[in-house]
This record gives C-alpha cells, structure tokens and sequence, in this order.
C-alpha cells in the first residue's frame, strides 16, 4: 500500500526558521496496533525535520508527522550526507544531525510523535553520524577538521552536555571522508570508518566515556562505509568499492583481528549495512545494484553469503531494524520506503511501501 505524505504546515516552516524548539507538532493520531515508528532525517538545507512513520503491528507503514529539527541540513543529490547513522533512536529520545548548523537535534519520543528538547553544538563541523551508549553520546563531525566529540545526555531531560577533553581528531585527516561512528557491543570502544584512507578506527573509552588511545587498521576491501556490530561483538563491515563485506572480531586490547575479508556480494555500491537483532544475519543496501543482499554471520564472526539479490527496491540508499528485529526498512531513491518481514531463515518478504520522502533525505531509524 502507498501514502503520500501531507504538505507540511507552514507554521512549522515558520518555527523551524526562527529556530524554535519547545513545540511538538501533532500528526495523526495514534491507531490501536501501533507497535513502534520509522524516522527519517528530512536533511533540507532551508530547514531541516524529521519525518515520522507509525509502524503497525504487521509491519506496515502509515505517515505520521513531520517535525522541524530548527537547524539545518546539507548537501543535495542521491547520499548526500555519505554517511550511515545520521539520525538513531535510543532509550525514548531521537538524535538527528543537522549538517548545514553543525548541530544535534534531540527530540523526545512520544508515540509516534516527537517532542523537541533542543539543540547542541556538534563539536566540529557538518556532524554526518551520531550513537549512543547509556549517558554517552558520540558524533562524528566529518567536516573542517574530522572528529568524534563526546557528550552524556540527562536521561530525564534529554539536554546534552559536552565531555571536556573528549574530542578526537581522525587519523586521515581531511581526507578522511568519515561514514560512522558506533559503540562496541560492551560500550567500551567506539569505531569509525574512513572512507578515504581505507581505514578502520578503534578508540577505547575510559570511566568517564573520554575517547582514549585510536588505533586505525587497514581495511580488508576499499572504500569501508556502513558497519553493524552484533551482541557477540563481532564488527561487520560494506566496502564500497570493492561490492564486499568482511567482518572483525574486535580484541582485549582494542585492535581490530580479520575473521572473513573481502567477502564478493556481486552488487555495485555496497554501502549500508544492518545486523540482525539476533547477529545471526547482515544486509546491505547497494545503491547501484537496485538490491538487497543477506548475509549468514557464523557464531565465530565468519560470513556467508545467503542470498546476493533478498531485495529489489529502487537505488536502496539506508535501512534501519525495527526492535524485535523482525522488520527492515529501506530507504530508497524514488522518495520513498519499503518494508519487509525477517522470516527465521533470514529471507526478506515486502510487507509495505510508502512515498513522499524528500529527495534530501539521508538516514533512517527504526523502533
């Protein structure tokens, strides 16, 4: 099934504009089989929102509102941010990067509404990637200088506040062309890939969540993007140039240890990845393959190619896992959002489909 979304009222244009926080809009009402939302990270470069899915029970996909971040995105064209993890939701509160403001939106979930919190400076400049552990919230900034700067978040309020000493700098500099930042399985490290230094970065985090030692390790395959980390703690990561993903087991000591390099998806693109909430599975969106693929991850981290072509939906550019992991939403480059049913042995069914996606749009999330 498909819905259009409404236009967007020009009161919250307005509001989005003068940069007010305080007010959430109101979209439809909540109907009974509600089970959770998908958010999408709007990304204008006029006034930046996040658009709002309630997701029901079976899967299915209805729009729900659209809500102004007040600050502002960046880029334009297919992927524009180059980045996975752009807007992630965790623990009741949504984050969403404004790229242009180099800022944070947070937001406070309520239902399939949001609730402002505020705005907090990035750190850095163009914040492409941002993840959260507990209190401790990482963005990457991949722009003037790239770095990853920490912050703990006010569980009860949501308002951030910024780690003293806890910014990084990348190993590859300004070429380094950052995609993601992401905790570790035990919250101990975070991980970041470079694009474009082929590079993969591990920092350690002390008792206060303050980035520590960065080790950098060569990738497998070029060009490593997206990346998921399963509950055992193995890290698998796309390789866009390469149409490939290889997987890591991440070590005592913060290293990075190879378990399978470079395996062939036979897909162009390979770019964004999910793990399935059991770390059985992975899939990767390969944006000029048109596809989908699934991939087995063995209980000693190592990859198996399950099916090259799970999925068709149209230039697939981001996905998101909702909770129980029985769904996976893809967000694609005809404006919109697909949706399908995880069966037992990994293969994908489409469940539902929605359009009226922004084509600025970078990101997804899913609950």
């Amino acid at each position: 099934m498909k819905h259009s979304k409404p236009p967007f009222r020009k009161s919250a244009l307005a509001l989005a504009a003068i940069g007010f926080l305080g007010l959430a809009f109101a979209g439809e009402p909540a109907f009974a089989a509600d089970r959770g939302a998908v958010y999408v990270l709007g990304n204008q470069t006029t006034a930046n929102t996040v658009l709002v899915y309630a997701r029901s029970e079976d899967g299915q996909l209805r729009y729900s509102g659209e809500y102004p971040t007040g600050g502002t995105g960046a880029n334009t064209g297919v992927d524009p941010l180059a980045s996975q993890g752009s807007i992630v939701r965790k623990d009741g509160f949504v984050f969403a990067v404004n790229a242009g403001s180099n800022d944070l939106t947070v937001f406070r979930a309520l239902g399939t509404g949001l609730e402002a919190v505020g705005r907090f400076p990035s750190g850095g400049t163009t914040p492409t990637s941002v993840d959260v552990r507990g209190n401790l919230v990482y963005v990457l900034n991949s722009g003037g200088t790239p770095n990853i700067t920490g912050f703990t978040i006010d569980s009860s309020t949501g308002s951030l506040t910024q780690i003293p000493d806890s910014r990084r700098a990348l190993a590859g500099g300004t070429g380094s062309r950052a995609a993601e930042v992401h905790f570790s399985s035990d919250g101990e490290s975070l991980i970041v890939t470079e694009k474009g230094t082929q590079t993969i970065d591990v920092f350690t985090l002390d008792a206060q969540g303050v980035a520590k030692g960065q080790q950098s390790f060569f990738s497998s395959g070029a060009v490593p993007f997206g990346f998921g980390v399963t509950r055992r703690g193995y890290v698998v990561v796309t390789e866009a140039g390469g149409g490939s993903v290889s997987s890591y087991d991440l070590t005592d000591n913060g290293g990075l240890r190879q378990v399978t390099g470079s395996l062939a998806l036979g897909q162009h693109a390979v770019c964004w990845l999910q793990t399935s909430a059991d770390g059985h599975f992975a899939y990767t969106a390969n944006a000029a393959s048109n596809t989908i693929s699934s991939i087995e991850i063995e209980a000693d981290g190592s990859l198996k190619l399950l099916d090259a072509v799970a999925a068709t939906p149209t230039t697939p550019l981001d996905m998101a896992l909702a909770r129980e992991g029985g769904y996976l939403y893809v967000r694609d480059g005809s404006g919109g959002l697909t949706g399908y049913r995880i069966a037992s042995d990994g293969s994908l069914s489409l469940v539902t489909s929605v359009s009226g996606v922004p084509a600025s749009a970078q990101g997804i999330a899913a609950f």
